[in-house]
């Protein structure tokens, strides 16, 4: 199956449509398959307590999608050719998405929040579900919510919630564990900007879902914490995936049509000489 590609513009819209759309259009010419965007009220994000004390989370008011968005960008997307999903970041988020997102994507932060996964798994639609600083069992339990809420399809997503990530530290290995662990597909969320971290997920440990944060212009209010992609940076390396998938091929031997002018030219088996003595008969220079 082909990597999907999905590009996250996490808080780099600027609550700008255009610059919005400009997202997915960055997004759709780089290759990617999804554009992904967060849904959250500051209120409902952190606890009062918090907002009260510290006036940079406060900040973070500025950085909340327009609900009246989602529409015209899913729109958008439908136009591009790419599927638009979405982070809820709170509950009544999760009706307000579901006519027009393909899939909702749970965040690390959130993965210990039941009646999310269930609210998720009850509309039908796939969820994915990013693992950032949860252990195997704490995976597992949400796992087994999402099932018991009769969730269409789960991926999970291996990440490492620091920003940036340091390669050293990606231990892309817990891939294969969080597979057998719980039976679900298993992809990278990346915060490396690290095309060599990108394809080892992929080739090594079987990635088949790419998360990344995306930027257009070095100029979102995250790209300066050093975890955003920009679309000349990821533009290769979705490429050469798609280059390499193209070299799969169809699994049956049989001489490829770039080669067929040569079969001629082998080895007679009776004399063991170039080439095949039919054509020598017949060949002139």
């Amino acid at each position: 199956m082909p990597v999907h590609f999905c590009a996250e513009v996490s808080s780099n819209h600027a609550r700008d449509p255009e610059r919005c759309f400009a997202f997915v259009d960055a997004a759709a010419a780089a290759g990617c398959d999804s554009v992904k965007f967060q849904l959250f009220r500051l209120d409902e994000l952190f606890a009062p307590e918090i907002l009260e004390r510290s006036e940079r989370h406060r900040a973070r008011k500025d950085w909340e999608l327009p609900v009246d968005l989602l529409k015209p960008i899913a729109e958008r997307c439908a136009a591009r050719g790419v599927q638009f999903a979405c982070t809820p970041f709170y509950l009544s988020a999760v009706a307000e998405l579901e006519p027009h997102v393909a899939f909702y994507k749970v965040a690390s932060y959130e993965l210990l929040w039941d009646d999310l996964l269930r609210a998720c798994a009850a509309t039908g639609k796939p969820v994915v579900l990013s693992t950032g600083m949860a252990t195997i069992e704490e995976i597992r339990h949400a796992v087994s919510v999402l099932r018991a809420a009769e969730a269409s399809a789960i991926r999970l997503l291996h990440t490492v919630s620091a920003y940036p990530t340091p390669p050293a530290e990606a231990n892309l290995a817990s891939i294969d564990l969080i597979r057998r662990a719980t039976g679900c597909p298993v992809g990278w969320s990346d915060h490396t900007v690290s095309p060599g971290v990108v394809h080892r997920a992929i080739h090594r440990w079987g990635a088949g879902f790419i998360e990344f944060h995306l930027d257009l212009d070095a100029a979102g209010a995250e790209y300066a914490a050093g975890h955003c992609w920009l679309p000349e940076q990821i533009a290769p390396v979705i490429a050469a995936v798609r280059a390499g998938e193209e070299a799969d091929g169809s699994g049956l031997k049989t001489a490829a049509p770039s080669e067929l002018a040569d079969r001629d030219w082998r080895a007679d088996p009776g004399d063991g000489l170039r080439p095949l003595k039919h054509v020598r008969a017949a060949w002139a220079a």
